[in-house]
Parts: structure tokens; sequence; C-alpha cells
């Protein structure tokens, strides 16, 4: 969002809560009458929970599904308690199937149930081929309102059909996917082609194979970097026989990529993409504590470990000095190489048939800049402390440590991810505990050899 955006956003957040502030609940209506329903839902995240039951009340009830779908599912979950069944059942009325999918799967189960009953056969039948797919897979994230045309038809029979369909065309259609009797996919014809070929040919004629369709169960991830190297508006899912399910468009896509983006820089802090930012305390406590404890448990081995050298400290003073320095620049070094790392885990770019390239041009780097720094602090610390002695140590110390960092960053990432474990959530922990227990054993250690 552009700095411009975000001072638009400010003031409305700001007037919205200066309005009822002052009891001004007309006003406040008409304000928010005026916002379109992402960005009510971007104001109700952004109040504390009192103010947002207000706001929430005052939301135009037509609005309610579509922000619902567009809120944080904490957020989501909060309002949900607040709304009978029949506002429930309303908020569903006219939401699309892949945006539905989303919403019941956090309704009460009785109300699902409701929602189901009170839909016709088609519609049920297309929302339980969506619920029966992981949400984070292409077959949870495709809607089953794709148009489909035979090869064999012209192209005027295919226009009179949208045209005798009016505004039950889909939005966001910019092709028609190709299937025979059995719905196999075959292909796409795009709405160019379809508005500038001569009406008598066939569509088997005017259609492109170049298209290859999305499997139901490819991840969302994979369905995002998809999109973006074929620059896609939409596309087809298939499954395992190749039959067309649906189709994925791009503003779906587009959710992927931000709660993917959220997802790695919430989880470097050990949080949620999904956190409130006005959740309960006693939630937000539980949730953090996991973290904070695993990070204690982590500092206590980083004390041990300088435990074990009392007596080269207490001789020596500089050393309590200088440590913390070796430790943070192999923390540093280590946090840019896991970075790049998670990156390329996200993105595809990195896996176990490249890691050793990563690995080695990670060690070329590190190498040099421990090299460069080393220098640096030991002409520093070599004057500071008037000790030759002291400067070669720190050097050897940063240099060992800086490599480890680099060797640690590479590889953590595909090892977590390997034995199931998010590296996003559990990498910048376990690397600070590496570039410490490092960092201080070898300066400690190298200064318990040579100087004590």
């Amino acid at each position: 969002m552009s700095s411009q955006a975000e001072n638009v956003e400010d003031s409305r957040l700001a007037r919205l809560q200066e309005i009822l502030a002052s009891g001004a609940v007309r006003e406040a209506t008409r304000l928010l009458r005026s916002l379109a329903p992402a960005e009510i839902a971007h104001l109700i995240e952004a109040l504390p929970p009192a103010e947002r039951e207000i706001v929430w009340n005052l939301v135009d009830e037509e609005h309610d599904g579509e922000i619902l779908v567009l809120v944080t599912e904490e957020v989501r979950a909060q309002l949900i308690r607040h709304m009978d069944a029949e506002e429930l059942l309303a908020a569903t009325e006219n939401l699309d199937l892949d945006d539905l999918a989303d919403l019941v799967q956090q309704m009460p189960s009785a109300i699902t149930a409701q929602v189901m009953d009170a839909l016709d056969d088609q519609r049920r039948h297309r929302l339980q081929a969506v619920l029966s797919y992981p949400e984070d897979t292409a077959g949870g994230l495709m809607n089953t309102d794709a148009v489909t045309v035979r090869p064999e038809v012209t192209l005027d029979v295919v226009l009179r059909y949208l045209r005798r369909l009016g505004d039950a065309v889909p939005t966001s259609t910019d092709k028609l996917f190709v299937v025979n009797r059995d719905d196999n996919y075959l292909g796409i014809l795009r709405l160019s082609q379809l508005v500038t070929r001569d009406p008598e040919d066939t569509v088997a004629e005017a259609m492109s194979l170049a298209m290859q369709p999305i499997h139901a169960d490819m991840p969302t991830t994979e369905v995002a970097r998809r999109f973006e190297a074929h620059d896609m508006l939409s596309a087809p899912v298939v499954d395992a026989d190749g039959r067309l399910l649906g189709r994925i468009t791009v503003d779906d896509v587009i959710d992927v990529i931000r709660e993917e983006g959220e997802h790695q820089f919430m989880g470097r802090a050990g949080l949620s993409e999904e956190e409130d930012m006005f959740a309960p305390v006693l939630a937000s406590t539980r949730r953090r504590a996991l973290w904070l404890g695993i990070n204690l448990a982590t500092a206590f081995l980083a004390s041990w470990v300088i435990g074990r050298f009392e007596e080269t400290l207490s001789q020596i003073v500089a050393l309590a000095v200088l440590m913390p320095i070796v430790a943070s620049m192999g923390g540093i070094a280590g946090s840019q190489t896991l970075t790049l790392a998670i990156r390329g885990i996200a993105l595809g770019q990195l896996s176990s048939s490249n890691a050793r390239a990563l690995l080695l041009k990670e060690l070329a780097v590190g190498t040099l800049n421990s090299l460069i720094w080393a220098v640096v602090v030991a002409l520093i610390a070599g004057v500071w402390f008037n000790s030759t002695q002291i400067a070669v140590l720190i050097a050897a110390a940063i240099t060992i440590n800086l490599v480890f960092a680099a060797i640690t960053g590479s590889l953590l990432p595909l090892l977590l991810e390997r034995v199931g474990i998010d590296p996003a959530l559990a990498g910048s922990v376990l690397l600070t505990t590496v570039t410490d227990v490092v960092g201080f054993l070898s300066f400690l250690g190298l200064a318990t050899l040579f100087l004590v």
C-alpha cells in the first residue's frame, strides 16, 4: 500500500473513531455506506473489540458476507459469534462458491447444515466439491462457475449462448473452457477469438491447446507461481481423471500471495498471519508464551556455554565486553542467509537439488565478509584494550561464527521443512541459538586455550 493510500486509511479510521466517540450513529452509517466492503473490512480489523462490534452492527447487511470473507479468521470468528442464524444465512446468499466455502467452515455446524439445505441441488453439489479439498490446494481455492463449451459447436452458437446467460456470466470471465461430453478438459476459447473470428468457425478451429490445466491437489503456493509465470487471469482446475471441476481467478491468487507474504513476515516473530491485532489478552499471551519459552530455553543454553568459561571471564574482563559482538555479527549474517533461503523455498526456487550451490555461494560470501569485518573489529579491539592477542582472538572467533552462520542459514530451512516444521516460524529462533553458542564457544574457548 502506498503512503498516500495509508494516509487515506488512517484518516478514515480516525474520523470513524471520532464519530463513534461522539455518538453520531447516523453519520457513522453514512461513512460506512460510502466505503467498499474491502475498505470496511480493513477498518473493522483496525478497531478495538468494543468499537468493532458497534461498527459491525451499522454495516449494511447486504455486504455482511463479503466483509466476513475479507477479514482475518480470528476477526471473522468474533463477528460470527455476534450474529444469529437468520443473519448468517442472509450473509451467505450472494457469495461466490469459493468464498462461501471459506465462510461455512467457520460457522456453527447447525448453521452450516441450514446453509446447505437452502441451496439448490446444483449449487449444493458444487459447494460440497469445493469443501472436499483442503483449503490450501487448488481445489479448495477454485470456483465452480466456469463456462464450458463443446468443440463441435460454432462460434455463433456460443455467442447466442452467452447472450442468453446475460448477467449469469461469471465475473472475471476472460475465456471459456472447452470440454468433451464427459467434461474432460480440452482447451480454452479466449473471448478475443470469439468476437474476432468468423461466426461460422467451430470452437475446435478457434480454441487454444496451450493452457495446461491445474490439478485440484496442487498447493496454492504453486498455483500462485503458475499464475505469475504465465500472466494468467484465470485457469482451469481438473481432477485426477482430467475432468473440469472449475476455475481459479487472479483475485483469489492475489489473496494467496498476500497471505503468504504476511505468513513470512509474522512468522519471524512466531505469530500467525491470522493474528488479530486486538485479540483477547489471554489468547495472545498463550500463543506467544510458546515461542518465548523456546527462546528462553535457547538463551539458557547460551548462558550455560558462557558459564563453562566463568574462570576465564573473571581473569580477563575484556572478554565479557567483546563477546556480544561475536554473537551479534553471526546472528545478523545468519539471518541474511536464512531470509534468502526461506524466500527461495516459498517461491519454489530452493530444494535439495540446488541446496549445495546455495551453500557454496553463501560460504564464499560469509568467508569474505568474515575476513573483512574480522580485520575491522580486531583493529578496534586491539586499540581499545591495547592487546594484540585479544585482537587476533576476536578476529578468529568472528570468522568461525560467520562461516557457521552461513552454513546454518543455508541448510536449516530445508532441514526444518523436511521434518514438517515451518521454517518461517522456527528458523530464526534456532539460528540465533547456533550463532550465540558457536560465537561464545569459539571466542571464550580460544581465550581459554591461548590467554589463560
